[in-house]
């Protein structure tokens, strides 16, 4: 896992507010099912947010230990 920027601030965000930050050219909906495909490929990040937090994959938000789990596995948006 690597060290995450100073730069990026890690915080709650809502999924859809996350997922523009990663990819900003997408609507908000396709950005969403993005972040969705590349958390359900990274079977690594899936375990961590799972087994370190309380995770769903329904939920709206992010909290920031979920947040800063993703940038590890993902890199900063």
């Amino acid at each position: 896992m690597s060290t995450i920027d100073r730069n990026f601030e890690v915080r709650v965000y809502d999924k859809r507010e996350l997922a523009r930050m990663y990819f900003p050219t997408l609507s908000g909906k396709a950005a969403t099912d993005r972040l969705r495909r590349w958390t359900r490929r990274c079977r690594g990040l899936v375990d961590e947010l799972e087994r370190r937090t309380d995770y769903h994959t329904r939920a709206r938000t992010l909290t920031a230990r979920q947040v800063r789990i993703i940038a590890e596995y993902l890199g900063e948006p």
